[in-house]
């Protein structure tokens, strides 16, 4: 919610008030015990042209799916990720910010077909590594865990900051920094994240083989738990009190 709500203002998007919208996903819900919604908030409709409306009436798109199971041992002994060659366009004003313009995740995600590999890393125009097509990505060693900084390109995920807002309880330093490809095949581990896998250990990048038990295992078996359950500085307003 606290993300979508950066992300409208930064686009000057009324956002409807968070209770209207939990009543609207409870609605959309139903009697599923576990899904996958997503909402969509829209400028609304103002004709053809760029300008938007005089009057703006935000439109809300809502969209329950199964939940994904994804394989047991891609948690336990990590996940095959490859580098894309597509780039990541920079544009400052919308970095960070969850926004409809995914073509460059799509056409990155068409670069493999193997089910085996999970994900795909990937770089801006500079060689800079961004995140994976639909994740973040944390490099560990012996400083901690680094996570690329986001400020030209890319989305700030919800279980990125709840990493690097949460890290130190754990004994770990975590921060943002500028890292490329080398970056990653002298890292001692990495992993991704995102708030329907919570963490993936990488097994291997390309041809490198990492050890996923050098990771902070503890962090990211509490990260698996914490990314499908409210922060704990947030309250539904809808919940009874």
């Amino acid at each position: 919610m606290r993300r979508l709500r950066m992300g409208a203002d930064r686009l000057s998007i009324p956002c409807p008030s968070e209770s209207l919208l939990w009543r609207e996903c409870r609605t959309v819900i139903g009697r599923a015990s576990r899904c996958v919604v997503k909402l969509v908030i829209t400028r609304g409709s103002g004709g053809r042209g760029y300008g938007p409306p005089v009057r703006i009436r935000p439109t809300r798109i809502f969209s329950c799916h199964p939940w994904t199971e994804h394989p047991a041992e891609w948690f336990r002994s990590g996940v095959s990720v490859a580098i894309c060659r597509t780039r990541l366009a920079e544009q400052p004003i919308l970095a960070g910010i969850k926004h409809l313009n995914r073509l460059e995740q799509v056409l990155a995600r068409s670069e493999w077909n193997d089910p085996a590999c999970a994900e795909g890393v990937m770089c801006d125009r500079h060689g800079r590594v961004i995140c994976g097509t639909t994740s973040n990505l944390f490099l560990f060693d012996k400083d901690g865990l680094v996570t690329p900084r986001l400020d030209s390109c890319g989305i700030a995920g919800t279980v990125r900051g709840l990493i690097l807002r949460t890290a130190a309880r754990f004994g770990i330093s975590a921060a943002e920094g500028e890292l490329y490809v080398p970056d990653l095949f002298r890292a001692d581990g990495l992993f991704l994240t995102n708030a329907l896998i919570g963490a993936w250990p990488v097994r291997h990048l390309g041809e490198r083989r990492y050890d996923v038990h050098r990771l902070p295992l503890e962090l990211l078996d509490w990260i698996r738990v914490a990314a499908h359950q409210l922060d704990p500085e947030y309250r539904d307003p809808c919940a009874p009190c």
